[in-house]
Order: structure tokens, then sequence, then C-alpha cells
């Protein structure tokens, strides 16, 4: 054995030669190591960007991510308020947070050290405890590299120029593999819930639709809205706006909403699953209670006035509907063409709600063939649901002559199966769902059409998929166009509409306003002229006795937050009460006053 070990002596002399290699290991936070461009560090949310759909803490197999409420961060439509915060000790940086990230506002930076003896502080809010992260950014995703699914399934319709030639259904609807794929789109994060005036269950019929349990879909949709197939055809969607989806889909465009996941539409497909009311029955197979032997009466069978009888039968109430007209539906069935809701789609709901014990009395006008006082003393409570069926004069010089009319009550009178001759040239005034219903109602008949709009046509009120359609089917919008009269002809009838050119004019802190352009003076010649630039109710069935009690102001139904008027046992609502003038509105309405009536009458 050996005393002198020659190798253990040099070898840490060999070891000299590491010092002109540059270390490994770096002097921080003096010095910094550069990162790979794809490196997962730790978190920065753009928290303007995020709506707080909850979809990073979902996802998350560690359970590293809660969402937590900030003091200057508040809730509004399509954002939930509340923002990531991560717990970087269970955090492995998988980033699957980033890839589920539907806006894009969550990614991973380069920054990788965080040192401090704090062992709370490990627990952070992105964009807060690093709010200088953002021009540090490594990996993030896009719409190519996402796991969710911006581009929306196609819907199938009818070719212009095929459906202007007669009033059958434009939109033909999902499949059921169609239906299958579009539904898997959605990532359940409720903020479409949250908008929705009736907070319908949209994630959870979604959900059942993607799984193939299409009956599930209609009992979930049936638990706070009777009327799903209108809904599912006509309905103003605030749902699909603020759908998480829209927000990197391609061309994003925050006035409209391509990529949404098809909440609408969906519903339809499965309401129509049910074809007949039979069917319909089998599948909710409704829970009816025992009658309580009070009686509720209900004045109009449109949105508001059905959903109220629906849930109010389904209480044990005996429920009356009373209908002016001799058909039900209000303004859906008498406002909106047949080929955006088919007459026997209404049918088929009405009929489901005769089954549970609803009942209709038709061509009974309030007022004139039963007495509101006949009501008031033979009914437990009454809900009116009258809606808004007169339209607003334009207040133009020669209103009132053959060949002018309200678009209203044009709508009304094809949608009985009634004649209207429109001539060959049409000018509808307005830029609603009511002046596009209007216009393309006319292009059936044969008619040329031009739509005027005191404004632009990104400023027009009606539905952009509506607008598109009008022009498609060749109606021919003319925008910044301010009517002065209507021209009258030899014959006493209407000859043309005279307007002036507008220019847009900002205003702080507001949309533009048109101002007329002197000297701008044009003549659309034309044979019919429709006013399409509002509606109002009629309340003349409410008499003199009531109207102490029952009062009305600037067009409106008073109601307190129960919806009840100054009269305990009279409750409204729908476009008489609310100011969002839309079926929805109605429904949610009448689905909060069904709880009230049932507070008032059975001492709940």
């Amino acid at each position: 054995m050996s005393f002198f070990d020659l190798k253990g002596l040099l070898q840490p002399i060999g070891a000299v030669k590491q010092l002109g290699k540059k270390p490994h290991t770096i002097n921080y936070p003096y010095e910094t190591k550069k990162t790979a461009d794809r490196y997962r560090g730790l978190h920065y949310n753009d928290l303007e960007q995020c709506i707080g759909c909850g979809n990073c803490s979902t996802i998350c197999q560690n359970d590293a991510i809660d969402m937590i409420q900030l003091a200057d961060i508040q809730g509004k439509g399509g954002d939930s308020g509340l923002r990531p915060r991560v717990d970087n000790g269970r955090c492995c940086w998988c980033a699957l947070c980033v890839e589920v990230c539907p806006t894009g506002s969550l990614n991973l930076t380069k920054d990788y050290i965080y040192v401090t003896e704090d062992a709370d502080a490990f627990l952070w809010t992105p964009g807060v405890s690093n709010p200088d992260a953002g021009d540090n950014l490594s990996f993030t995703s896009s719409t190519e590299t996402s796991l969710s699914m911006y581009e929306r399934v196609p819907l199938r319709e009818l070719d212009p120029h095929d459906r202007i030639k007669s009033f059958a259904e434009v939109i033909l609807g999902y499949n059921e593999e169609e239906a299958r794929r579009e539904a898997q789109r959605c990532i359940s994060c409720g903020v479409c819930t949250e908008v929705c005036p009736d907070h319908m269950h949209i994630p959870e019929y979604i959900n059942a639709i993607a799984r193939g349990n299409d009956e599930d879909a209609i009992r979930i949709i049936y638990d706070n809205n009777p009327f799903p197939e209108m809904c599912g055809k006509v309905c103003t969607r605030r749902c699909e706006t603020v759908c998480a989806l829209t927000h990197r889909g391609k061309e994003f465009d925050p006035g409209r909403d391509e990529g949404a996941v098809a909440i609408r539409f969906l519903k339809r497909y499965a309401t129509e699953t049910a074809p007949t009311a039979e069917r319909m029955k089998e599948i909710i197979n409704p829970v009816i209670a025992e009658p309580n032997g009070k009686k509720v009466a209900i004045i109009g069978a449109g949105p508001g006035g059905l959903t109220a009888g629906y849930y109010l039968a389904l209480r044990g109430f005996d429920v009356t509907v009373f209908e002016a007209r001799k058909h039900a539906g209000g303004m859906t069935f008498y406002g909106i063409p047949k080929y955006r809701f088919p007459e026997d789609s209404v049918d088929k709901q009405v009929e489901y709600m005769e089954k549970v014990g609803v009942k209709f009395q038709y061509n009974t006008e309030i007022g004139k063939d039963i007495k509101f006082e006949e009501l008031h003393a033979g009914y437990d409570a009454i809900f009116m649901s009258v809606g808004f069926q007169k339209g607003w004069d334009l207040g133009l010089e020669n209103e009132g002559i053959p060949g002018s009319s309200s678009a209203v009550d044009f709508l009304g009178i094809i949608n009985e199966n009634g004649k209207f001759d429109v001539g060959k040239k049409v000018a509808v005034i307005g830029g609603g769902n009511v002046a596009i219903d209007a216009a393309r109602v006319s292009r059936r008949l044969g008619a040329e059409v031009t739509i005027l709009y005191r404004r632009r046509v990104q400023d027009m009120p009606a539905d952009w998929e509506e607008i598109e359609a009008a022009e498609h089917e060749g109606c021919d919008i003319v925008p910044q166009s301010i009517p002065t009269r209507i021209v009258k002809g030899d014959d006493g009838k209407v000859k043309g509409i005279e307007y002036l050119k507008a220019e847009m004019v900002a205003e702080d802190g507001g949309r533009p306003r048109p101002v007329a352009i002197e000297g701008s003076e044009t003549i659309y010649e034309c044979d019919t002229v429709f006013a399409a630039i509002g509606q109002q109710g009629d309340y003349s069935f409410i008499p003199e006795s009531f109207k102490d009690k029952i009062k009305v102001e600037r067009g409106k139904i008073l109601v307190n937050e129960k919806l009840q008027t100054g009269d305990p046992k009279v409750f409204a609502g729908g476009d008489s009460v609310n100011s969002r003038a839309d079926a929805i509105s109605a429904i949610a309405d009448a689905f909060e006053a069904v709880k009230e009536i049932d507070k008032l009458l059975m001492n709940r």
C-alpha cells in the first residue's frame, strides 16, 4: 500500500483548466441567463383582456389555480369580474392553462426566478403580482395552437335567390352530427348564463347535447323556459354576444359573434328532436301539483303570458290566458315572418301547454269582450303581458294616405295569410328587426326594396345576421338618410319618400349623431312606405277606476321589484314593463312573476 497518492495530488491542480470556461451558474440578481423562446416561466395575465371564465382553473391538474375577486375589477356582461390566482408551489408549468385560455390573456413569461422568505408570497395573481411582465412573454397560444375551437360549425340555409320566392323557413338548422360537433366547442364557463335575462342553464343543456343526450337537454331547457323552440329560432341571443370564444375568432369584431357557440341553434336542435307536443310531454314528464283552488288570469298570449301560464299551471293554479287575437304567440307570431318562425313551431309549444292544464280564450279583448273589472273580481291574481303591438307614426307630411302604413300592421296581415299590395317599389323607414322583416317580406312579394336609416349601418339595432340576409336578398340599405315627407301623387296615393342626406357628428362620450346636410333633398319614388321606427303599448283596457293603482308612465306600466303594480293582485311584465324589448326578457319577467304570485296567494 502506497502512502504517496500522486493522482490524488495532481487532480485538484487539473481543475485549474476550468478557470477559463464560462460558468454555468449566474450571480442573481446582477446577471440573467437567456431562456429559450418558448420557455415556460412564471404566469402573466392581461387583466383587461381576461374575462374571468375560469377555464384555466378548471383544467389545472394540480389545483394550482383558483379564481378570486379583485377590488378594482367589477363584473359586467361577459366578464365575471374574477381573475386567476396561481399557487406556484403546486404549479408544474405544463401550460395547459395557457392552451385553453379563450381570450389569450394568460401566458407564461421568460421570468423563472422568484426568491422570498415568505411562503405565502408564492400564491400570486398574474398581472397584479408582476404588472410589467407583459413585455417578457414566452409561451403563448394562438387560434392555431389553442385547445379551444374557434370556428363555428356552418349552419345550412336556403340560397338567397331561392328563398325570396316563398316563405319557406330560411335556416335549416343542425343535423345530429353537426349539433354534436358544435356543442363540443362549449367550454362551460357560464358567462352566457349571467347575461341571459332568464339565466337559462346554457352550459348544462349544451353539454347534454355534446354527450348525445338530447332528452336531458330538453328537460334542462324547460326548467325555466317553456318557449324554447321560439328562442331557438329568433332569440336576440345576448348569450352569444358574450361567448368566450368570440374574443379570438377570425376578424374579431366586438359587435358581432361569428365565433360564438351557436347557443340559439343548439336549443332549436334539441327541441326539434321532439316533433310533437305529445312527445314533448313524454320527455319532460312534468310534475303537476294538485289543484290549489286559486285562479289566475293572464292577459296576452305572447311569450310572457305563455310562460306565466305554464309555470302557474305546474304549481296547481287554475290558469286562463285571454288573447285578443285568434292565435297564441303574441308578436312572435304576428310580428315575425314565417320564414324565420313557422306557425307549426308556435302550435306545438302551445299544444304542450294545453296538455299540462293551461286554458286559452282567443278572440277575447279585455275591456270589450270582457271587462277588466270582471277579471279582477273573478280571479285571485292577474298577470298582464300585453306587449308593444302599435307602431309609432313617422310624423311626416302625408302620412296615412294610401300606400303609407305601419310595418307592424303589415307583418300582422301577412302572418294571418292576408293580402297586401305593396306595389313594385317599397321604402322602409327604420333600422331595427321590424324594419328588416318588413323589407324581406316585401322582397318575397316581388317588390324592389330600399331601407332608409338615419344613422350608419353599424348603428342599426337589427340583428347583424338579419341585416346581412336582407342585403343578400337584394334589399338596398341607404344609411344616413333622414325622411322629411311622404310624396303624394295626383291619385292621392304614395308616390315616393323625400329624405335628406346626413353627416355623422361626433358627440363627447357617445355615438355620433346624424345631422342633415342642407340642400341634399332626395326623392325615392315608390308605391309603399312602411314606418318601422318603434312600437308602443295599448293600455286602453285599463279602466279609469284602476288608473290610480295601475299607473302608466312614459309608455310603461309601473311595477315594483316583485313585478307588482299598485294593485297587489295585479302583476305585469314584458315589453310593457322592461326596456329590453325582446321575447327572452318577457319570459324572464313572467318566470319571476310566477314566484311572486305563488308567494302572494299561497302565503309562502
